[in-house]
């Protein structure tokens, strides 16, 4: 991962150590239920496609409930985000560390996820006794610490990160203690020596600002060109994807593919996708679009193995704290709901988010008022706000489910979809009945956990202050799992 990701040893939370202990002695995992049905996930819907959907946690966020849940139900791939890095694993020489990436390792393998070992080789995280050591001690002190790690886990790692970030901007070089004691003769020897401590595992070079065509990964494809010409055992190319919003490359299926032609796998394994705070509406909605992308590039390369989020949610990414003023940059809102972007990756993986309902057509239940949603004396007017109201089974509380995520009230030409009043995507938004016209923010979705969340807004339709009487009126609110937030469709 990029310089600016060294940051995230700051959230280290190393008392976990105590919490995994207890976690796998009771179970405690066992949190939150994700917005998603088990048979709808990202991993069902990848793993459909021959592919997987993977997440980078660090050892602290095995304490971090929701996190973990969200986890454990939507991935099948886990990166270690540090643990398995040089400063952890070999801090001084020959003194080795795999208690942090075996706990990682350990929490994977309960979960049925397989692991990508992330790095060996790297100039950052890197402790100084490397950086200070006379250059012809270089090559003997990499081939040890590869050796040590990857033996360590051989048979537990599906792939490896070997060689991580070598190039700047321009295509040069890092003039890296690696660089500088073997000049590009150790990529091939830092590979020869992954290979030789675990010849099961598929070996990676990883960097970020490749994923279009440009002087970085022009260098890297001559690169990688020159290695299997010589018979080194290059196995894929990481394509890290950390993006600015809007800013997915337009040709990066294309680049992908170059790399593929060779007889390489490749792999999106850092994605997310920043956003300027605070995020809007439409903000949330390219975000979408971004990773629907990302997806669908993977899965238009048939050598594409995967996509990796770098992180689970919002509230424990590496962004905020490297780029003040952005954030927003994942699938998951800090509270652990799903966002527009991940029903938009979901559908682009061709799985569906659709759940929670007895059916397609019918009274749509808010459970804890036990009253219906209700379009007031059975308007037919644009605008009408929505509220809850004794079920009685009119056609003004006969709500349709769509194919295009649409709940729509009446038949006919007296046809309405429920809106987000204005497009809007703050808490307090009103909820109303209007002409259905297709836009994102008459678009619902229906989950397993009861939730109905707003495509455009990613939040919750919400009975105003938890009301239970009839003609309390419903809005848009921040998922919080209230009972005012949970539905049922039938």
């Amino acid at each position: 991962m990029p310089i600016r990701n060294v940051l995230i040893g700051m959230h280290r939370a190393w008392t976990a150590v105590l919490v995994l202990a207890l976690v796998l002695a009771t179970g405690a995992l066992a949190a939150t239920t994700p917005a998603a049905a088990a048979d709808n996930t990202l991993k069902a819907a990848a793993e459909a496609k021959g592919r997987y959907f993977g997440t980078a946690i660090e050892r602290g966020d095995l304490g971090v409930s929701g996190e973990i849940a969200v986890a454990g139900a939507q991935f099948d791939m886990l990166t270690p985000a540090n643990e398995m890095k040089w400063d952890t694993v070999e801090p001084s020489r020959g003194s080795y560390n795999f208690g942090p990436g075996d706990q990682l390792v350990q929490f994977a393998r309960s979960k049925g996820m397989r692991v990508r070992g992330h790095n060996l080789v790297w100039q950052n995280q890197l402790p100084s006794w490397v950086s200070n050591l006379p250059l012809d001690q270089v090559r003997s002190a990499m081939e040890a610490h590869i050796t040590a790690e990857a033996t360590h886990y051989k048979g537990q790692v599906y792939a490896w990160d070997v060689i991580n970030e070598p190039f700047n901007g321009d295509g040069s070089f890092v003039p890296d203690v690696f660089y500088r004691a073997m000049g590009s003769g150790y990529f091939a020897d830092a590979l020869r020596t992954a290979h030789a401590a675990d010849p099961g595992a598929k070996l990676y070079i990883n960097d970020y600002g490749i994923e279009g065509g440009n002087a970085k990964s022009d260098a890297l494809y001559r690169l990688a060109q020159s290695l299997l010409a010589q018979g080194v055992p290059l196995g894929g190319i990481g394509f890290e994807s950390h993006f600015i919003l809007g800013q997915v490359p337009s040709d990066m299926q294309a680049n992908m593919q170059r790399f593929a032609n060779l007889g390489l796998d490749v792999a999106v394994t850092e994605l997310d996708d920043r956003i300027q705070l605070p995020a809007s509406g439409a903000a949330l909605q390219q975000q979408g679009t971004d990773y629907a992308a990302v997806a669908r590039d993977c899965l238009a390369v048939s050598r594409c193995v995967g996509v990796s989020q770098w992180g689970v949610d919002d509230a424990h990414s590496w962004i905020p704290g490297t780029f003040p003023g952005t954030g927003a940059a994942t699938m998951y809102d800090g509270n652990d709901q799903p966002k527009p972007s991940y029903y938009a990756a979901l559908s682009a993986l061709g799985g569906s988010s659709s759940g929670g309902g007895g059916g397609t057509t019918g009274e749509l239940h808010a459970v804890g008022a036990g009253k219906c949603l209700d379009v007031p004396n059975a308007s037919t007017t644009a605008g009408t706000p929505v509220q809850i109201y004794a079920c009685w089974g009119g056609s003004n509380q006969t709500w349709t489910h769509t194919s295009d995520d649409q709940l729509t009230v009446y038949d006919g030409g007296s046809r309405l979809c429920l809106d987000a009043s204005g497009q809007g995507a703050v808490n307090g938004t009103k909820v109303v009945v209007w002409s259905c016209n297709g836009q994102a923010n008459q678009q619902w979705h229906l989950n397993a956990d009861g939730s109905v969340t707003g495509v455009q807004s990613g939040l919750c339709l919400d009975v105003s202050g938890a009301s239970t009487a009839d003609g309390a009126l419903t809005q848009l609110w921040t998922c919080s799992g209230g009972s005012n937030q949970r539905w049922t469709l039938g």
